[in-house]
């Protein structure tokens, strides 16, 4: 009956015309009648499509497993945001007791302790269980633990599962970034990632509106892992330039440190502005000395993660900074915190580099020289600052009262 409505509508309303005029209206409406029924088919069919295809894409991602290796706070974060995506997550931990509470009770004991994961995440002690047939694998362990990581475990990697790297910083021993870390140490692997981006552990399991970058020379790799981790909350987006994103990714951690001491030391508003400025301008120079692009600088992995490090209350780096700052010692700092700052080491590997770049002076040298008598200390007067206050050399107040007596430049 509801077919006929239309040209029943037309009858009614049309009665006064002629035989040939009503005729073409009634054709008229048909027609209309036709492409509406036409519409609600097709929107039918489009629905019937879209779930037929969401319902296939959670079938293969049921499929895809993903290998986190580090069941630290960030490990977790991003095997929890994963899981909550569709993917079966094993977490690769140290401990039995971390291993048998998350399998048993659904919870990671040392971190996040009030969440309950997925049950799509399990956790293993046994690297070859985790990383065997793993589709992708997240590297979550600290740089500095990475080399003897790798060295202890690179049999078990797959070599064509690619490695999407969330640690941040230099090795001190070799002075390398992990993107020209990975690819030593991972001979076998074919692809590596870099996650970076203002991005808190505790943010992301709260499901807080979070963005970050991968960056990839394998841009087609980048867009893979942006579609696997995006989600209405979490936001990924992509680049080609590693190098930047590595760069930044270290030296905000550092400047972190320094902006601490700033507020530790109670110096207002006005100075942590000026340093954490100064501060992107260090990171600028070297990052584009190193071939990175400006882009990325003013971006998620440069900007955005220096803003967070520097003024989130959650920053670990950060943290030390201002307890540096109130006059405790750094190895009191080390020792009562559970987590790494990675910061404190990247100061150290950070500022072995410059010296070797600038001055061809070895690593084992570096506690020799006065932190502002070489040419690389006066390009990066933060990055040495942090670093001799953290080696014990001046004292904080002394580090801001070296800055303030720097003779006056043109900014750059």
């Amino acid at each position: 009956m509801t077919a006929f409505v239309p040209v029943l509508q037309v009858i009614s309303r049309n009665r006064h015309l002629g035989a040939e005029q009503l005729r073409e209206n009634l054709n008229y409406a048909e027609g209309v009648s036709n492409r509406r029924r036409g519409q609600v088919q097709c929107a039918s069919e489009n629905s019937w499509l879209q779930r037929r295809r969401k319902r296939r894409s959670l079938e293969k991602r049921s499929e895809t497993k993903v290998a986190v290796c580090g069941g630290g706070s960030f490990g977790t974060a991003i095997a929890f945001l994963l899981a909550n995506n569709g993917y079966p997550v094993q977490i690769l931990v140290r401990k039995t007791w971390v291993r048998d509470e998350i399998n048993v009770e659904r919870r990671n004991p040392k971190y996040f302790t009030e969440f309950v994961l997925p049950d799509n995440v399990t956790a293993t002690i046994d690297a070859e269980e985790a990383l065997t047939d793993a589709k992708l694998i997240v590297h979550a362990v600290p740089v500095q633990q990475s080399r003897s990581f790798f060295e202890a475990n690179t049999e078990y990697f797959p070599a064509d599962a690619p490695v999407l790297c969330t640690s941040k910083g230099l090795e001190v021993t070799s002075l390398k970034f992990m993107c020209e870390l990975l690819p030593e140490l991972l001979p076998r692997t074919k692809s590596f990632a870099y996650l970076s981006g203002p991005s808190f552990a505790r943010e992301m399991m709260d499901q807080l509106p979070t963005a970050v970058v991968v960056a990839s020379d394998d841009v087609d790799l980048a867009l893979r892992i942006a579609d696997m981790m995006s989600s209405p909350f979490f936001k990924v987006f992509t680049s080609s330039d590693t190098i930047g994103v590595e760069v930044a990714g270290a030296v905000k951690n550092v400047i972190a440190i320094a902006a601490g001491i700033c507020e530790g030391l109670g110096l207002g508003t006005n100075s942590m502005a000026a340093l954490v400025t100064r501060g992107c301008s260090e990171m600028r120079r070297l990052a584009l000395n190193m071939g990175a692009s400006p882009i990325t600088l003013s971006g998620l992995s440069g900007v955005g993660d220096t803003f967070l490090t520097c003024f989130g209350p959650l920053s670990r780096n950060r943290n030390v900074g201002v307890r540096l700052g109130k006059g405790e010692t750094l190895d009191s700092i080390l020792s009562s915190s559970r987590q790494v700052a990675e910061g404190v080491t990247t100061a150290e590997a950070l500022v072995g580099m410059l010296l070797n770049q600038y001055n061809g002076v070895s690593q084992q040298d570096n506690k020799e020289i006065n932190v502002y008598a070489t040419r690389a200390a006066a390009r990066y007067p933060i990055l040495f600052g942090v670093r001799a206050i953290l080696e014990g050399r001046i004292t904080p107040q002394e580090g801001v009262e070296a800055l303030l007596a720097m003779p006056p430049r043109e900014e750059n």
